[in-house]
């Protein structure tokens, strides 16, 4: 089989008729190709390119060969992602990109996918810091890529929208337009090419040598399409997957080969001057996080803490690292403790973050060291969410309270009336709770099942049980009446799309279905559930080691009601007066339904 034969272009700002008559003459004269990449911003930057855009979008002009791009910004972003929505093609998880029109792929957000046999990962868009409302990747796309290092195998192909700043020639080195998150991800995820924009020039710097692996890494930054330089925009490639490669051929090093520009000793003398981000609010002390190689000044009393460590058990830098290798730390992170309360002493994500805000195992393990400026045998009811009794808990949403459970309207709804049943009890999955409380919760599902049913609607409840979850809560999404039916098939659809099978089994009795549930549920295991309207119950059990995404009912049932854009919570928020006013409508609709 022929290596695939790839285009590679970088940032378009709407030129698409340019694009691709330059496209057509390439492949006319060299090709075929299999596919077109393109790297920084695709959309256009100014309403004057709009039309031309929307003619390849509502298929009036025709994308020669599969195109995929990145840069989750411009003026038609909104209104192509609106549309895209309404495909059924893009419904459940889109690896591969979300199909705009014949040909053409929008690659949102970071993910992994393959191509041909190439190993492909993305990061797109431009960090959340810079002030952006719409096409900005979070803190959790960054560490869904960062946990790909973990994985065995090699990336062929890493496309962002920027570059690091390690990546560009001297001459353009100043920090504007790089990206320093990008430099921790390539240094832990080694792609054999890695390919973004970068300030209008075209660069294909000297291949490197990559820190515990055998391959070297390519990067390539292309300029933009009709750029005033005439700087190339437009570059080919034909990479073998290094999945058909023996070791042999993929540990060749060629003769330019230099080291890694992500080692500390030749970072320190560059990267020393990149400035903190605009509207960055972290202090200096924490910014190494985002940029590995720029030397963090340890705190006077020597707490600073090595991210590698902490997230893998192992640091390349062995004793040369500035930072401490503390077990304790490592431990606790293991155990599923927040990374951002270890190391910065808070965490900032609120209510949705998936790891536990409290230490584990103090009776047991008597802490011997600090984090932050708290103390590791904080209460954690103060530390909770959810906890009735903690100074964090949004009471203002709670709907109704009963002996066992409570319900509240989610902070960022899915859709209105998106409801949440919470043990009241610090518990981290509703399994923990006695098989005797059955009961309540059955009455609470059954009271909002009619509460629902009376508007022509739904409720699906799933829960994800993790270790990481400190304090367990089932949510129930209603959906309308006429969507339904399609429940099952999208969750086992978008699970099949991440290589795993969801188990079905269906029941007239909901009590036993909480049996079965029960018997189904690992403790050493995460664990996510489905109940779906029709009684069907789906699991999945999923090993510590495996990447799945916490949210991953949410963004499913986002797929199915043709809003993909409201699956990430953030995308949902509302004031509190619209909070406090949902909370007082539905409490006027239920109050004759509630069991409490």
């Amino acid at each position: 089989m022929a290596a695939p034969r790839i285009l590679l272009a970088g940032d378009v700002f709407g030129r698409l008729n340019q694009l691709f008559k330059r496209v057509q003459s390439v492949n006319k004269s060299a090709g075929p190709f299999d596919a077109l990449f393109c790297v920084g911003q695709f959309f256009p930057d100014s309403p004057e390119r709009l039309e031309e855009f929307m003619n390849y979008v509502e298929g009036r002009s025709s994308v020669p060969l599969p195109t995929y791009f990145i840069g989750d910004y411009g003026v038609a972003a909104p209104k192509v992602l609106s549309t895209a929505s309404k495909n059924s093609a893009n419904l459940g998880f889109k690896m591969d990109g979300l199909t705009i029109c014949e040909n053409l792929h929008w690659l949102r957000g970071s993910g992994k996918f393959s191509f041909q046999g190439l190993s492909i990962v993305y990061l797109s868009g431009r960090s959340s810091s810079e002030g952006q409302q719409f096409g900005t990747y979070s803190q959790d796309d960054v560490d869904a890529l960062r946990a790909l290092a973990e994985e065995s195998g090699v990336v062929d192909l890493g496309v962002t929208t920027r570059a690091s700043l390690a990546d560009v020639p001297a001459e353009a080195s100043d920090s504007s337009g790089c990206d320093p998150a990008i430099s921790e991800l390539v240094a832990e995820i080694k792609p054999r090419y890695h390919i973004a924009g970068t300030k209008d020039i075209f660069y294909a710097r000297e291949p490197y040598s990559n820190t515990d692996s055998v391959h070297v890494t390519r990067f390539l930054g292309l300029a933009s399409v009709g750029n005033p330089k005439k700087q190339k925009f437009i570059h080919a490639i034909s990479p073998t997957p290094a999945c058909t490669m023996s070791a042999s051929e993929i540990s060749v090093k060629p003769s330019n080969a230099t080291l890694s520009p992500y080692t500390f000793e030749e970072q320190t003398g560059r990267l020393k001057e990149v400035t903190k981000r605009p509207g960055d609010s972290m202090s200096d002390s924490q910014y190494w996080r985002y940029d590995v190689s720029k030397k963090r000044q340890k705190s006077g009393d020597g707490d600073g803490l090595c991210f590698k460590f902490i997230y893998t058990g192992s640091c390349p830098r062995g004793e040369q690292c500035n930072f401490q290798h503390d077990m304790d730390s490592r431990e606790q992170f293991r155990r599923g403790v927040c990374l951002d309360l270890l190391l910065k002493g808070k965490c900032e994500k609120g209510p949705e973050c998936s790891f536990k805000h409290e230490l584990q195992n103090e009776a047991e393990n008597p802490p011997r060291r600090r984090v932050g400026s708290g103390s590791m045998t904080a209460n954690r009811s103060k530390e909770c969410w959810f906890c009735l009794s903690s100074p964090n808990v949004e009471s203002h949403l709670i709907i109704s309270v009963g002996e066992n459970y409570y319900c509240a309207l989610a902070k960022g709804p899915l859709v209105e009336d998106h409801v949440l049943v919470i043990p009241i009890e610090h518990l981290p999955n509703t399994f923990t709770l006695s098989q005797e409380f059955e009961s309540e919760l059955v009455r609470l599902r059954d009271s909002l099942q009619l509460y629902f049913q009376n508007r022509q609607k739904e409720a699906v409840l799933f829960e994800w049980v993790s270790k990481r979850v400190s304090h367990a809560n089932l949510q129930v999404v209603p959906v309308p009446s006429s969507r339904a039916a399609a429940v099952p098939d999208i969750f086992n659809m978008a699970a099949k799309r991440m290589g795993f099978k969801l188990v079905s089994k269906k029941f007239d009795n909901i009590l036993d279905r909480r049996k079965w549930l029960r018997t189904q549920f690992d403790e050493n295991s995460n664990f996510f559930y489905a109940e779906v309207p029709d009684g069907t119950i789906l699991t999945l059990s999923v090993d510590e080691n495996e990447k799945f995404p916490a949210q991953f009912g949410r963004e499913v049932l986002a797929g199915l009601l043709n809003m993909p854009d409201r699956a990430d919570w953030r995308n949902c928020s509302l004031s509190k007066e619209e909070e406090t006013s949902a909370v007082e409508k539905f409490k006027e609709g239920f109050k004759e339904l509630d069991p409490n």
